[in-house]
């Protein structure tokens, strides 16, 4: 066997991914810890273990992601290189998605939307605070809640319209080109329990994270989003989907999650020219 394997050291977790020789995705893995070197060296060992390799079977090892400054060496003697993250956002949700170009958005931590072409290359158009560091920070602040899985469960079973002040709350008639179930005010009439409010949290991020992509291509030729990260690969992402199909219907833009949402980034550091040498 042998493969690459990309490692996305972020500020939460630690993602790898592993293609063989003909660009086929092996398989992923995830991990958490606090410090990038142990995260990086874990998901490494548990990736193999998982699969069955062995050291000699890695050919190299892309390394992306904020934590991925803290190596200077390779890793247990395999070549090891880096990559520079924004191009492998790219990179990662267009393979992922099979499309040729999209504006690529990276819901991590924060949100980092990535112009990205097969053909043009790829362009940091900018970024949000908003993500998934606003979602764990309110949750743990208002519901006491620090498990993202757990607050997941919580947001199916919860109704947004409880806690959001929608289109719908504020006139009596409908307004041509706004869906009536489209937010006017988030947590703008809070009348519910927990659940509500944790479906309105998530729905605060992927809302404001849409719409924030449709304004990134109102000048632009592609009608393609592709929603990637960690929030991308959560159930409520899922059940939100109808609120991406309403925007479609607004702004003429289809909003995709691919498979392996979660590792596009890691997926997209094994298809980037690796970063120069200081």
């Amino acid at each position: 066997m042998n493969l690459s394997l990309g490692i996305d050291i972020g500020s939460s977790s630690t993602k790898a991914a592993a293609l063989d020789e003909h660009g086929t995705l092996l398989g992923t893995l995830q991990v958490h810890a606090d410090d990038p070197r142990t995260s990086a060296y874990g998901v490494l060992g548990c990736f193999l273990n998982q699969q069955g390799a062995s050291f000699g079977d890695v050919e190299k090892i892309v390394l992306t992601g904020l934590g991925s400054t803290y190596f200077h060496e390779n890793i247990f003697g395999i070549p090891t290189i880096h990559a520079l993250e924004l191009d492998a956002i790219g990179r990662g949700g267009l393979y992922l998605s099979g499309l040729d170009e999209a504006l690529v958005v990276s819901l991590g931590t924060g949100s980092a939307f990535i112009r990205a072409s097969k053909t043009n290359g790829f362009r940091h158009l900018g970024g949000s605070g908003v993500g998934g560091g606003t979602l764990v920070g309110m949750a743990e602040r208002f519901l006491g809640v620090t498990d993202i899985f757990a607050l997941s469960e919580m947001a199916l079973r919860g109704n947004k319209a409880m806690a959001d002040l929608r289109i719908a709350d504020v006139q009596e008639e409908d307004v041509p080109g706004l869906a009536a179930d489209l937010t006017a005010a988030n947590f703008g009439r809070i009348k519910s329990g927990a659940s509500d409010l944790a479906a309105a949290l998530f729905n605060m991020i992927y809302e404001n994270v849409g719409v924030m992509a449709s304004l990134a291509l109102s000048q632009d030729t592609t009608r393609n989003v592709v929603l990637t990260g960690s929030l991308a690969s959560l159930a409520p992402a899922a059940k939100t989907f109808d609120i991406f199909n309403q925007m479609h219907d607004i702004f003429g833009i289809d909003y995709i999650i691919p498979p392996h949402p979660s590792f596009a980034t890691a997926v997209g550091a094994l298809l980037c020219d690796p970063l120069p040498e200081n």
